[in-house]
This record gives structure tokens, C-alpha cells and sequence, in this order.
């Protein structure tokens, strides 16, 4: 069992440790953690099993905690990270991973010197429909991938009020990228590979917090194919992503629904039973720290991710197209 400790004990902290806290099976559990409002989760954390510590470094110091979950502001991701690394301790961190490619590979280089885990929490990878979509693209049925799209919204942004520091333009640049939209982008990078150049358009139209509600971007992959991918922060919740192939079309229409249209002859339409994410995020990074197989996100990619995201506020700025570093 990997004794764990939570920092960040807001809405998403929250929902970590519930995935998984007094569940047989989990391999992980949370013993300790800090948080900027502990008055705030008093009560939560004592129903947990949960002692808070003043901070970080208290976090740290504690004999048993083997492990740290961050759920912290964007901009402190690579700072806790590496302070955690060099405390000897295994890092799972929340998305964004951080908000420049220099930050990330700086905590790359820290997890691997110290010869801890580090885990990227996209939960959408452990989605059964997006192991299926892989698998068939593996299998040539699309034939050749010629194009890709990927949309993610919901209405969040809509609760951010000023003094919130979601609502600061710094931590959450380009509206809902660093809360929803870089899943999306993750799960192009997972599907169809490196993002060689964006164009984005970035603007509000409906918010008045001082935040973009509208990012759009178009995309070229290294490997050829284009892309289309949107996040909305004030609109009805939606996830959905195609592959767009010379021989077939494969939908996911949401979370548990897949859908493929060949070029010719009968398609399909198939339901997965809904999945426990954030509890199979987070066995998978206890069982890689207990020896287990690899955490599914290569930090070659979690690296690119962000590298991407940054990108992407350049190319909004500049009004055209911008080559990924």
C-alpha cells in the first residue's frame, strides 16, 4: 500500500482522495496533506483519515509519505514537483503538468534524477472507448489518418470570480485550456502523435471575469495530418473527438460511446460502461511505483503537452501560425 499525502484539498483534491480513500484494491491511500484553506476542509479531511500539515514542506518532511498528489495552481505544478523529487518522494501531479516547456522538462530532469515516479493526470486516457480507438488505429482500419478533432466544454469557468486564482488570466491563459482544454490536447497527442505548428484564435464572448470563453486552434501534426480542436468555458459540457482516415471515420460522441463509419459496407455504434478515472489514474501510478508497468503517459509527451499549450498562447498573440518547439 502507498501512503500518500494530498496538496491542494479544494473541489479536485477532493475528488482524488474520494476515488480512491477505503477502497480494497487501490494499492494508495492518504494519510497526510496541506492546503491553503485548511479551515475549509477540516471536516472532510477528519472523515478521511486525513492529518493537515502547515505546508508542502511538512508534507515532506513526514516519514509516511512516500508519495505526494498535487492539486495545486497551475503555476506552482513545477516547483511542488521537484521539491518532492528531491524530498525522495513519487509525484503524481495534476494537468496542466506546467505552463512552459522549460518548467517541464526541469521537473522531468528532477523526478529522474532522484529515481521517483512522476504521473500526469489525464485521466482521459484510462477511458475504455480510448483504448479501442487505439487499438483500431493501430490496426490500419482508418487507412491512412488524414485529419483529427477534438472538442472539450463545459460552463466552470462561469463559477471563477475574481480573487479565485482560477480566474487569473496568468493561471488560466486562454480561458479553458489549463482546466479542461488540455486534456483534449493530451488525447491528440496520444492518438495521432507530435504537434509540429498551431494557429489560434482566443477571444470572450460571453465572460466578463477577464477570461477567454472561446479557443480555437488548427493544427499540423508531424506526422502529416491536420487537426481542429476547440474548448469552450461557458457552454453545455461536451467531450468528443474523430479520426478522419481514407478508409473510415471512428467517433467518440462522449465519454462512453464510440462510433465508426467505414468508406464502405455497415458501421457500428458501441457503449462502454462508464469508468472510474481518477481511481484508475491513480492505481496506475501506485503500481508503477511498487514495480508495476510504466504509468501510461510517456513524459516525452507530457512534456510536449505543455510545450504545445505554451505554444499556443504565442500563436494567439502573434495572429498566425507557430512551430511547436
Amino acid at each position: 500500500m502507498l501512503d500518500a499525502a494530498i496538496v491542494g484539498m479544494g473541489r479536485w483534491g477532493q475528488t482524488l482522495v474520494n476515488s480512491v480513500q477505503g477502497r480494497n484494491g487501490a494499492g494508495i491511500r492518504f494519510v497526510a496533506g496541506a492546503t491553503r484553506t485548511p479551515e475549509k476542509a477540516v471536516a472532510w479531511a477528519a472523515e478521511k483519515g486525513i492529518e493537515i500539515l502547515p505546508d508542502l514542506e511538512a508534507v515532506l518532511a513526514d516519514p509516511r509519505v512516500k508519495a505526494v498528489v498535487l492539486a495545486t495552481p497551475h503555476q506552482q505544478h513545477a516547483e511542488g514537483v521537484i521539491a518532492a523529487a528531491r524530498a525522495g518522494r513519487h509525484v503524481f501531479i495534476e494537468k496542466p503538468f506546467t505552463l512552459s516547456k522549460a518548467s517541464a522538462e526541469a521537473a522531468v530532469a528532477a523526478c529522474r534524477e532522484a529515481g521517483v515516479v512522476l504521473a500526469l493526470g489525464h485521466n482521459r486516457r484510462f477511458l475504455p472507448a480510448v483504448a479501442e480507438m487505439k487499438r483500431i488505429l493501430a490496426e490500419g482500419a482508418l487507412g491512412t489518418l488524414m485529419h483529427v478533432e477534438g472538442q472539450i466544454s463545459g460552463a466552470m469557468a462561469e463559477g471563477w470570480k475574481p480573487g479565485m486564482w482560477r480566474a487569473d488570466p496568468h493561471e488560466s491563459p486562454l480561458g479553458g485550456m489549463g482546466a479542461m482544454g488540455i486534456h483534449m490536447i493530451d488525447m491528440l497527442i496520444n492518438l495521432a502523435g507530435p504537434i509540429e505548428q498551431v494557429s489560434v484564435i482566443s477571444q470572450a464572448r460571453v465572460l466578463t471575469n477577464g477570461l477567454d470563453d472561446t479557443t480555437a486552434m488548427l493544427c499540423r501534426f508531424r506526422a502529416g495530418p491536420t487537426g481542429l480542436f476547440a474548448t469552450l468555458a461557458s457552454a453545455p459540457r461536451v467531450w468528443r473527438i474523430g479520426l478522419f482516415g481514407s478508409q473510415g471515420r471512428l467517433e467518440q460522441r462522449d465519454p462512453e460511446t464510440l462510433v465508426f463509419h467505414p468508406r464502405e459496407g455497415e458501421g457500428w455504434e458501441r457503449r462502454f460502461e462508464p469508468a472510474d478515472i481518477e481511481r484508475a489514474e491513480l492505481e496506475a501510478f501506485a503500481g508503477a511505483v511498487e514495480g508495476g508497468p510504466a504509468y501510461p503517459l510517456p513524459l516525452e509527451e507530457a512534456i510536449h503537452g505543455v510545450s504545445v499549450f505554451e505554444t499556443m498562447i504565442h500563436a494567439n498573440a502573434a495572429g498566425g501560425p507557430v512551430l511547436v518547439a
